[in-house]
C-alpha cells in the first residue's frame, strides 16, 4: 500500500489512466469486429465503410501510446487486405 501521499497520488493517477486505456483499448477491439463482421457477411460496402471509420481510431489509439505502432499497422495492413479480397 501506498504510504507517501506522492506514492498515493500515483495510484490514483495509474488507476485512472488504467480505466481509460481499458476503455480506448475497447474501442479499437469494436471497430476492427465490426469490420470482420461486414467482410464475412459479404457485405463490400458496409466492410469498406467500417474499415474506413476504423483507421482512424486504430492510428489514434497507437499515437496514445494504447496500441504498438506496428500492431496498428498490422491491424490495419489485415483487414485492408480483407476488403479488398472481398470486393475483388
Amino acid at each position: 500500500m501506498a504510504n507517501s501521499p506522492q506514492a498515493k497520488k500515483r495510484a490514483r493517477q495509474a488507476e485512472k489512466r488504467r480505466t481509460q486505456n481499458n476503455g480506448q483499448r475497447s474501442l479499437v477491439r469494436t471497430v476492427i469486429k465490426k469490420v470482420i463482421s461486414a467482410v464475412d457477411a459479404g457485405d463490400a460496402e458496409q466492410a469498406k465503410a467500417a474499415y474506413q471509420s476504423a483507421v482512424p481510431v486504430i492510428d489514434r489509439m497507437a499515437d496514445k501510446g494504447i496500441l504498438h505502432k506496428n500492431k496498428a499497422a498490422r491491424h490495419k495492413s489485415r483487414l485492408n487486405t480483407h476488403v479488398k479480397a472481398l470486393s475483388a
